[in-house]
Formats: C-alpha cells, structure tokens, sequence
C-alpha cells in the first residue's frame, strides 16, 4: 500500500532561498486549556533492541528500540479486551530532550516502525538529537496484534484482474460481488474488531501512547492520512498538542467518499503531467511528441495487455497500478516511461513484467486496515446506483485514469458489516499551539483544497505551499525551502508569519531527466514499483 516514507534529506540542509518571514512561538502562544489526564501514570515502557530486520514487515530496524504497549479494543470498556501496538524509538542525544515525536505514514493501514531511523537520519543533527523520535504500528497493522488481513484474491486472484472500466452491467456485477465478498469476509473474521477501527480510537490510542511515554503532552509528524489523524487528536485532545506537521493534508469535510471523487480529478491532471513529461523526452522514449500522444500510446499498450497479458500476471489493472504511482510522485518516472517504451517500441515485455510485482501480505494487511478505518469513519453510500452515477459521470467528463480502479479500491465500503460514521470532527481553537501544514499545489492524492480547509478550520495554523508540486509527501525530500522551516519548527517552534492565503511559498523542485542509457532502443531496468496501490489517501 502506502510506501510514502520519509525520504532521506541531503546532509546538512541549506539555508531556505525564500524567505519564510518565522514567527516565535511565543508571540502566537494562547491561554492553555484545562484537559486533565486522570489515568494513573504507567510504570514505562521495556525498550528493548530490535531485530535488524523486522520478521513481518521486512523493514531494517537496526540500531532502533522496541516495545509494546496494551490498549482497550473498546475505550468505552477500557478493562475489557485488550490489543498489543508495536512500537519503535530512536532516543534523544542532547542533554535537554524537547519530548517525543509520533510518526505517521498515513494509509490508513501503513506500517511505521521503521520511520524513527528515517527521521533521524533526514533531520540537522540539533534537531534529530532533541526528541525521542517515535514509530508505531497503528491498531490492526504489521507487528501490532491482532494483525488485519481480509480475503487476499480481491487484491490479486492469482492472475491478472478484470479490467477497472467495466464493458457492461455484467462486469460491473462480478466487481461488485467481488468488493461484497471482500467486505464480508472481514466480517467473518473481525467481527469484534471493526467496530473500533475508526479514527477516532487511533487517536486515543495516540494518547495513550503518550501517556506510557510519561509525556505531557506530544509532538505529532504525520503525512496523507496521518494529517487527518493528527487534526483528529488535536481536536479531542487541545491541551496534549506540543508541535505538529501535518504533510499532504486530508480536506476534512471530505471524509471519505467525496475526497475520492476529488482524487479522480487530480489523478486525470497529473497523469497528464506526466504524460507531458514523457512527450518531452521523445527522442528518449520515443512515445509521441505530445501529451495526446503519450496518452495514446498508454492506451494501445493497456488494450495489448488486456488481450495477452505478461508472463500471465501484468494486465491492463495491473498497468494502471503501476503507473498511479507516478501520480504519487515522480521518483518512478524515467524507470516506468523506460519499461513503457520498450514495450511498445521495441515489443520487449521484460521491464513492464518486472516492474509490476504482486501484493505480498504487508499489502494486504495494509489493504485490510485501510477498509477498516475508512469504512467505519464515515458514511458511504450504500446504494449502488449512487456509485456507478459518479462513477460514470466522471469517467465520462474525461477523468478517466482513476476513476472506476478508485471505485474498486473503496467499493468494500457499500458493504461493509458495520455502520459508518458520524465522521470523527476535526476543528481546532485559538487555544492550539502552532501546527505546521505543509501541502504541494499539484498533489492528486491528497487535493490542495484540503490544506487551505485544514488552515482555515485550525487558526493557529500556518500553511507552508510548495507550488507546482505534486509529489504527495512533501517534507523531507530534498527541498530545501521546505526542509529548512520544517526543522526550524521542530527546533525551535518558529512558524511563518501569518498572512492571507498561504503563509509561505517555497518552489518545488524541477522535474527529474531521463535516466541515461534508459532509452527505446535498450532494454529498461525499472526498480520494484509501489504494490498495488501506494496510497489510500
């Protein structure tokens, strides 16, 4: 699912080109408010050193710390059935700690255990060395037990699925029966789970995380979903907030059925932008001179694959998979449009044939949480007909790259064994210290129109945009604009100054270049792509 890791930043981040105008946090700071913690204070964690290499997610853990903590299935039986979330540390170095940093890749349903190296690794050696930098396997995920995982040939049946765009009324059914079966069977299974799978109980357990911490409160980084989570817990919980950076930023008011129409829309614009890429790199790809043309090209090589299929696996849903990727971000670019080319130039099925790469069980752990959480948070429609009408529109209206993939992906929702919803709030006071959003301009997994609802639902907020990006996770990548008042903010609490619209600009970075040697003429070597999907939201 969500492979959307906090990316090594190069060492030692530059000084920012724009001038971001930071506030200190003491000219913002408000009256605190009374949230009292009544629990009695737990004995502490047993850190203890992981595995090298963690045995259920295959994640590098070296040189990290491990623990588990108990939490209530059910927090209104808080002596009831009890779960295990499994946690990670990298301590602090400096003689005064400022706390600790919960981390969150988003999903829902990522897994987290390996981000404390990650963040350390990315951050200025000040910064990086005055928290305990802390990952968690959320509720149902990776080493947290019990671990999710619902009827695994929904995701792959062991041969190419059936097209997305369903020819007629008849493919559409079997999609159909296929997302009830899925739903269902967690069911089955999970009964007397999935009604405390919401958003709401990840963030008591937040809280509780932070209270086995001994922390008074906490400081939260969290990307895509991990925003809506972070927003949620600033929400239920005012007086725990220290600092938070909210990356890639879920609209809210959208929860979850209508931010996935907005995806659709996005997609369609960034596939294009990618498309234009490949177009202008013609005498390397040899794809077609205009975005049209590429788009073309894409086509007859989907319709290729849905007749005869590579090495009986890669179809035309297959070929989509991999390519919404590059709607995610453009680190896959140059491989994908190289594996593309060969294909349809040189008729080599080789590159297409490694690229793609079936969903191994963490995928479909992931897949399984990510239905649990979004299904229980909110309403979905549970009308077919609604579907297909939106469905229909939008593909017909042009938005056609993600439009009926994303109506699978979420289609277990109309079936779901438990109600949905109300929708966890997410609104924000005065009270709130700082809170960092962070969001690129042409990011199509979480639309721009979320950060600027977040920012005004939240008026402690300042709103950091890189324009003309669209990578979907932002911070930490190698932006130095970026890189430089987030780690100025986690270091010292300085924000941009307030200002109308966005409170600061930084420029995203230019387009990757074609990979040299990655031409039409000689076979591509694309590196493994996201499984399946690479992120819910």
């Amino acid at each position: 699912m969500l492979n959307l890791a906090a990316k090594s930043a190069a060492a030692g981040i530059a000084a920012c080109a724009v001038t971001l105008g930071l506030t200190p946090p003491s000219a913002l700071a408000g009256p605190a408010l009374a949230d009292p913690d009544p629990a009695p204070r737990p004995a502490g964690l047993a850190w203890v050193s992981c595995p090298a290499k963690d045995p259920v997610e295959g994640a590098r853990l070296k040189g990290l710390q491990c623990a588990s903590i108990r939490v209530p299935l059910d927090y209104a039986r808080p002596g009831g059935t009890q779960i295990t979330l499994a946690l990670t540390r990298v301590p602090h170095t400096a003689a005064r700690s400022q706390g600790a940093v919960l981390l969150n890749r988003g999903g829902p349903g990522a897994h987290g255990r390996d981000l404390p190296a990650l963040f350390a690794a990315a951050l200025p050696k000040d910064v990086a060395g005055a928290y305990d930098w802390i990952g968690f396997d959320p509720r149902g995920v990776g080493a947290s037990k019990p671990a999710l995982t619902c009827d695994p040939g929904y995701q792959y049946p062991g041969r190419p699925r059936a097209d997305s765009v369903p020819a007629n009324e008849k493919e559409e059914q079997a999609w159909k029966d296929r997302a009830k079966a899925y739903a269902a069977d967690c069911g089955r299974k999970y009964g007397s789970v999935l009604p405390h799978m919401g958003t709401e109980n990840w963030a008591r357990d937040l809280d509780r995380i932070r209270r086995e911490l001994h922390q008074q409160k906490i400081n939260f980084f969290g990307y895509s979903y991990g925003t809506y989570l972070g927003a949620v817990y600033a929400t239920m919980f005012p007086g725990r907030v220290r600092r938070m950076v909210l990356d890639s930023v879920v609209r809210p008011s959208g929860v979850w059925y209508d931010d996935n129409l907005d995806q659709n829309v996005a997609f369609e614009k960034r596939i294009r932008a990618y498309f234009a890429w490949i177009a202008r790199h013609d005498g390397t790809y040899r794809l077609g001179k205009t975005g049209a043309e590429v788009a073309a090209a894409y086509a007859k090589a989907r319709a290729e694959l849905k007749a005869k299929p590579i090495d009986g696996k890669v179809g035309a849903s297959e070929l989509d998979d991999l390519f919404l990727a590059d709607g995610y971000g453009d680190s896959g670019w140059a491989d994908h449009a190289a594996a593309l080319s060969a294909y349809a130039v040189r008729h080599d099925t080789a590159p297409l044939g490694k690229a793609w790469q079936p969903p191994g069980p963490l995928d479909q752990n992931n897949y399984a949480v990510y239905n649990a959480v979004q299904c229980r948070d909110a309403r979905w429609p549970r009308d077919w007909t609604r579907w297909h009408a939106d469905s229909d529109r939008l593909y017909r209206a042009g938005y056609r790259f993600e439009t009926w993939s994303n109506t699978w992906y979420n289609a277990p929702c109309a079936f779901w064994p438990v109600p949905g919803g109300p929708p966890p709030r997410a609104r924000g006071t005065a009270a709130l210290p700082p809170i960092l959003l962070v969001q690129g301009t042409e990011d199509a997994a979480t639309p721009y129109s979320g950060a600027v609802e977040t920012h005004r639902r939240f008026p402690t907020s300042r709103l950091l945009v890189q324009d003309g990006g669209g990578n979907h996770g932002v911070a930490l990548s190698g932006d130095k604009c970026v890189d430089t008042a987030v780690a100025r903010y986690l270091g010292t609490g300085a924000v941009p100054a307030d200002r109308p619209g966005p409170d600061a600009r930084c420029t995203a970075p230019k387009p990757p270049e074609p990979a040299a040697g990655r031409t039409a003429r000689r076979a591509a070597r694309p590196s493994a792509a996201p499984l399946a999907r690479p992120d819910a939201r």
